[in-house]
């Protein structure tokens, strides 16, 4: 089915509900990685991102999406965002849900809305090509009803990523998806990268609300059932209360397991701007500038190094941290905790905080 594109019915939805645990001690449950400047240039995640949307729509076409404790430190933020623009959720469902409400609520707003859904907490190194990217898209979901999620064009065999296979054949540069892969072992991971029929999926989605809220209906109609009571409420005084009532009774689900791995009208654009998530110390390291010829990501602090290489290095600004020995370590001083551990074992760091909080700990998170 073709629609009519036009430019007045985008609207971006910008996700910033998240803790950031792999991120910790850096990132705390009271403020987590969106709202810290982690790159060390001034700008939080949060504040990239919409400053990088607003080349794509206006300021009052950009909502947040995030969690009711997060709501101040947003409007702090972002001082020129509409308090209205604020979209809180007063539980963590995952991702289903809070894209379930925001596809309701943009619709009852404007019925021919198309939607950008996407991370607050990503780096994008060529944002001129991710902006004609996003326009790109939704051109295309405005005149056809498909589900659009775009694909980063993998660079390595990583493990850390969820996988999409496509089939080749393309109109436009958009591929029909064949099946989504969660985070494969390291010999799938080979194979994806050789075989050029994968990308990596980025959590980027386009759509038109529309078609989103079919897809709900057909594929998750407890989650269409329960926003669907809101209907008339919508962008009036009683959403909120609306929400508070009834967005805790939400399954928690994700959107890729909710929709995107069933709907038979999903589809990729396969994208190279230069992405990183930034989901882990890691991923900052191979994203941040380095040290010529030992290669440290260093931040804060003063340091006094000897015989330390390819480690990544956060300080308070007071603080003179004297290091000799370590390589390939992520060393991190942040209020009440000090992280050293090694890169290769990140994936661990998540562990430790759901450790700690079953230990009774969690004024440390």
């Amino acid at each position: 089915m073709e629609r009519k594109s036009m430019t007045s019915h985008n609207y971006i939805f910008i996700m910033a509900g998240g803790v950031g645990s792999r991120f910790w001690p850096k990132s705390r449950n009271a403020y987590p990685k969106q709202f810290i400047d982690i790159l060390g240039i001034g700008r939080s995640l949060l504040q990239l991102t919409y400053d990088r949307f607003l080349k794509v729509c206006p300021a009052e076409n950009i909502f947040i999406v995030t969690n009711s404790a997060y709501k101040e430190l947003i409007q702090e933020q972002l001082p020129d965002l509409a308090q209205g623009n604020i979209l809180c959720e007063p539980s963590r469902n995952n991702t289903a849900p809070c894209i379930s409400y925001a596809a309701f609520k943009i619709a009852a707003k404007d019925p021919e809305a198309c939607m950008v859904i996407a991370p607050s907490d990503h780096f994008i190194l060529h944002e001129d090509v991710f902006v004609n990217d996003i326009r790109h898209s939704l051109e295309t979901v405005a005149r056809k009803d498909i589900l659009l999620t775009l694909g980063i064009s993998p660079t390595r065999p990583d493990t850390g990523y969820g996988y999409i296979r496509f089939e080749q054949k393309t109109e436009d540069r958009i591929h029909k998806v064949i099946q989504f892969t969660e985070k494969p072992v390291l010999e799938k991971a080979k194979e994806f990268l050789k075989s050029g029929d994968y990308v990596w999926n980025a959590g980027i989605f386009i759509w038109s609300a529309k078609t989103i809220l079919q897809a709900f209906e057909l594929l998750s109609p407890q989650l269409f059932d329960l926003f669907n009571q809101g209907k008339d409420v919508y962008n009036t005084g009683e959403e909120q209360a609306f929400i508070n009532k009834n967005y805790p009774l939400s399954p928690n689900i994700s959107i890729d397991y909710a929709i995107m791995e069933k709907a038979a009208n999903v589809y990729t654009m396969p994208v190279n701007f230069g992405w990183s998530d930034l989901g882990t110390w890691a991923s900052l390291y191979q994203t941040a500038d380095k040290n010529i010829g030992i290669n440290n990501v260093l931040a804060g602090g003063e340091l006094q190094l000897e015989e330390t290489e390819d480690c990544i290095i956060h300080l308070p600004k007071d603080k003179l941290a004297v290091i000799r020995g370590l390589k390939d370590f992520i060393v991190v001083d942040d209020k009440d905790v000090l992280l050293i551990y090694p890169k290769s074992s990140e994936q661990e760091i998540k562990k430790i905080t759901e450790r700690l909080k079953e230990q009774d700990k969690g004024h440390y998170l």
